[in-house]
């Protein structure tokens, strides 16, 4: 038996830290949306006992480093399921990029073996059970628009953001999420207005969404890598309404209203990445159905 699932990326509208906890991780505030550039994760039984991953993208682990990998196992460990299992991933969300594509595809093999092997369970359960793998996978097994809180497992849904075209330049490096958050001082950060961008989300304003947002991490980011602050220029000057790196970065995106000034700003960063894409918003959720 055959099933396939897709796994959407996210990006961060607005990302806040509030301060170290206890274990280590950061308290966060944020708002994460999913956007229609995604993976494909192909569920296929196996005749014996084993997890492979396939994937024929190089940076890809195919052993237990993999969070689909890891979703797999956590199944087979807690429901005592004496199956093997073929997890095809074909990866379109660039990797390392702060889009969660790893954790995407966790949350996509999560509800796909769900289906695959009549486990019977809930989002809320899936989840609960994605938090166990990586912070961001929570929200991803949900999709659409949410405040996420605690070290980004704790999901409240929001209704989604107006409708508009999503630009993303990703250059060629990868980010390491621990060292960014090693590196952020907390005491000399802007806080972004997260609670304002609740509302202007709920009241469907495009103008205040875009005049909203903010990323705590771009302070670390853009000085480790200051090529992240020269997409960001480029991007506003190609004309995007309002542009912000997600989640660690490297990826920076750019909201654009209207169609007919989506080609300068996607045209104009070809000239500076070779990773740009041109997506809709999603922000709907995701169904068991």
């Amino acid at each position: 038996m055959r099933v396939l699932e897709k796994a959407p990326a996210k990006i961060n509208l607005s990302l806040d830290v509030l301060h170290k906890r206890k274990d280590c991780f950061h308290e966060v505030k944020m708002i994460m949306t999913t956007i229609d550039l995604a993976d494909r994760v192909e569920l296929v039984d196996l005749p014996f006992e084993e997890i492979r991953i396939v994937s024929h993208n190089r940076f890809v682990p195919d052993d237990q480093r993999n969070l689909a990998y890891q979703a797999a196992r956590l199944l087979k460990d807690r429901f005592g399921i004496r199956k093997g299992i073929s997890i095809s991933i074909t990866k379109t969300i660039p990797v390392a990029a702060g889009l969660a594509g790893g954790s995407s595809d966790a949350a996509a093999t999560l509800r796909g073996l769900n289906r695959l092997w009549n486990l019977g369970l809930t989002l809320d359960e899936l989840a609960e059970l994605g938090a166990e793998i990586g912070s961001d996978v929570s929200f991803c097994v949900y999709g659409g628009t949410a405040l996420a809180t605690g070290r980004g497992e704790i999901i409240h849904h929001i209704d989604p953001p107006p409708h508009c075209w999503v630009v993303l330049a990703k250059p060629t490096i990868g980010v390491s999420t621990a060292d960014v958050y090693k590196n952020l001082n907390i005491n000399t950060i802007k806080h972004p207005d997260v609670d304002g961008m609740i509302a202007a989300i709920e009241a469907r304003d495009y103008d205040q969404i875009c005049s909203l947002m903010g990323n705590v991490l771009e302070s670390v980011t853009l000085t480790m890598y200051p090529e992240v602050g020269n997409i960001k220029d480029q991007m506003k000057r190609f004309g995007a309404d309002a542009v912000l790196m997600s989640g660690s970065g490297p990826t920076v995106f750019g909201l654009v209203q209207y169609e007919s000034r989506l080609p300068r700003v996607y045209n104009g960063l070809r000239g500076f990445c070779d990773q740009v894409f041109a997506v809709r918003m999603l922000g709907e959720r995701n169904s068991l159905d």
